[in-house]
């Protein structure tokens, strides 16, 4: 029998991995598809698309009727302090695919979280899923993933529905179109500064194996659970970055910049940009000083014994495939078109 699957933000970096790989396991895949680009998007990757947005889910219920699996993993990351934008897509949209896969009778509901739903400015060492969410997080997408987070904890079991949650950290590998190019901008134009010498350890999650805990999450028979997944062992900051953009022929300065100094300085930019309403993030917020700076390591104890769940993509293996991939685009571009 051929498994349904429905996906929001299939049109993205996880999401179009985890529509490729349930339609090559022979799923059958409807996705939300916002826009033209979208729709192109998950089409390509093998995905029939609903047009629509996350506010439209309820009304959308009956294309979502037969769906044996939602994956929710379309979430708001971009926009650097509107609580209300945070609030409305994170939150609000969470709540709506909610109750339109409850509306459309969907057995089982996979919420895409991270380590984010537990910060708020100290590090996680050896983080286990029974931390605390941070539901009043000073930084409103931690704080709105956590409130997610909750609404489908809350979820579970109601109208039938069973819900569980995974949690990647730091989700890197081919077809990244965010993290991996700003850090290559930022070097390229020496804006790039290690915040506290960027030696402490951190957690990582190939592209690769998000999607495994994706899809053994949403096979398991437990519900109300949330698993931690990631790469394994942890690795120190500084060298994952080195590593990860020497893929694309870059190499990281030495230039470092004391954490005190990096707090304050975020603080003291995210006011000026508040009080002046300049357009686009600041430079330095205080997010992207907890992403730099803290040690984050997870156990993945519980993912490992309850969903049997072993990376399938080890880091060296990710970045050769990353530096690959760069040299083929290399030698088309010397070919010309």
């Amino acid at each position: 029998m051929t498994l349904t699957a429905f996906v929001t933000g299939g049109s993205g970096f996880l999401g179009g991995a985890l529509v490729r790989r349930l339609v090559a396991e022979g799923w059958a895949v409807r996705a939300l598809a916002r826009s033209d680009g979208a729709a192109a998007r998950v089409t390509a990757a093998g995905a029939l698309p609903i047009r629509g947005d996350l506010a439209d889910l309820p009304d959308l219920a009956d294309q979502l009727r037969g769906s044996d699996v939602a994956f929710h993993g379309a979430a708001c990351t971009a926009e650097w302090d509107r609580f209300d934008v945070f609030e409305g897509v994170n939150v609000g949209g969470t709540r709506a695919a909610l109750e339109s896969c409850r509306r459309a009778g969907v057995r089982r509901f996979v919420h895409v979280s991270t380590e984010a739903a537990l910060m708020d400015g100290q590090p996680l060492v050896n983080v286990t899923e029974d931390a605390p969410l941070r539901p009043n997080s000073s930084v409103p997408y931690c704080a709105t993933k956590a409130r997610a987070e909750q609404a489908v904890i809350d979820a579970n079991g109601k109208g039938g529905l069973e819900t569980v949650i995974v949690r990647p950290r730091w989700i890197w590998g081919r077809g990244d179109t965010t993290i991996l190019p700003a850090l290559v901008a930022a070097i390229r134009t020496g804006r790039f500064r290690w915040i506290g010498g960027g030696r402490q350890l951190t957690a990582t999650t190939h592209v690769d194996n998000a999607v495994e805990g994706l899809i053994r999450a949403a096979a398991s028979e437990r519900s109300g659970r949330v698993w931690f997944v990631t790469d394994g062992e942890p690795v120190p900051f500084r060298e994952f970055i080195a590593d990860l953009v020497a893929t694309q022929g870059v190499t990281t300065p030495d230039k470092s910049v004391p954490v005190p100094l990096a707090r304050a300085g975020a603080a003291a930019t995210e006011t000026v940009w508040r009080v002046c309403r300049f357009r686009g993030a600041p430079p330095l917020t205080r997010f992207a000083v907890w992403l730099s700076a803290l040690e984050v390591t997870i156990d993945i104890s519980r993912a490992r014994d309850e969903l049997r769940y072993r990376p399938v993509t080890g880091r060296a293996e990710g970045l050769a495939e990353l530096a690959e991939t760069k040299a083929k685009e290399a030698g088309r571009h010397a070919d010309g078109p």
